[in-house]
């Protein structure tokens, strides 16, 4: 097989599945850290003649993170693209299982199987409620129907956006701050939040640095997500 990969999580969970089988991955895809394969662009503005030009069996993509002009434009130059849907924890298992078994795995990989029971707890009442801010300039914040929600969810934090009308809304920072949440969750991706790059902006409020590996991706990450999420939102939380 040849795959190339438009997600970074799934360029992950490929690579580390099935060693050499992806031969294409965007500007984006850092994991695994040794993964040296020809690149194609961005997610939201892939190369499609280099993409074509590799010769894939296959092209992954998902539907948020890439646009259907290019998926399709993909389909009508001959190319074979699994497009998933992930909104929900539970729901990555089974696309994720899809998804490596179309890129050839023959068995399920022993992380998915490990990813699976970390997340097997029962869902727990909300010990606090977030503003969970994913870019600055203009800001925007996860509104309703995310997957990053949804991890959220899992590890007891609720998300004061999440019967938005938008899955990702633009709210000013005044209004962010006059909601008073419990925690402000800021992750290092899409937007690079940092120490010095974030928690000013909420004076006064808890601030939880978080890995957006953990947050937003679905792959191997997703087996020590809980672990790593949970202490940062606890910690940030004292």
């Amino acid at each position: 097989m040849r795959v190339v990969s438009l997600v970074p999580s799934l360029t992950e969970a490929v690579a580390e599945t099935l060693p050499g089988v992806v031969v294409g991955a965007t500007d984006w895809c850092t994991r695994p850290a040794d993964l040296s394969v020809a690149r194609v662009g961005g997610t939201k503005n892939p190369r499609l003649e280099r993409i074509l030009g590799l010769a894939p069996d296959l092209v992954i993509a998902n539907e948020e993170e890439n646009r259907a002009p290019d998926l399709d434009a993909l389909r009508t130059a001959g190319a074979q693209v699994l497009v998933t849907e992930v909104r929900e924890v539970t729901q990555a298992f089974g696309e994720l299982d899809r998804m490596l078994t179309a890129c050839g795995a023959r068995t399920r990989p022993r992380w998915l199987d490990e990813a699976e029971e970390a997340w097997s707890a029962p869902v727990p009442e909300p010990r606090t409620r977030a503003v969970v801010p994913i870019w600055r300039r203009p800001w925007m914040v996860l509104g309703r129907d995310t997957f990053a929600g949804d991890v959220l969810r899992r590890l007891g934090v609720g998300n004061l956006y999440a019967a938005h009308s938008e899955r990702y809304p633009r709210v000013p920072v005044e209004e962010l701050n006059a909601a008073r949440p419990g925690l402000v969750v800021l992750p290092d991706e899409p937007y690079r939040f940092t120490a010095a790059d974030g928690p000013e902006a909420f004076p006064g409020l808890p601030c939880a640095l978080v890995s957006g590996r953990h947050l937003t991706w679905y792959g191997p990450s997703l087996a020590e997500a809980p672990r790593v999420l949970d202490r940062a939102l606890r910690a940030a939380a004292r």
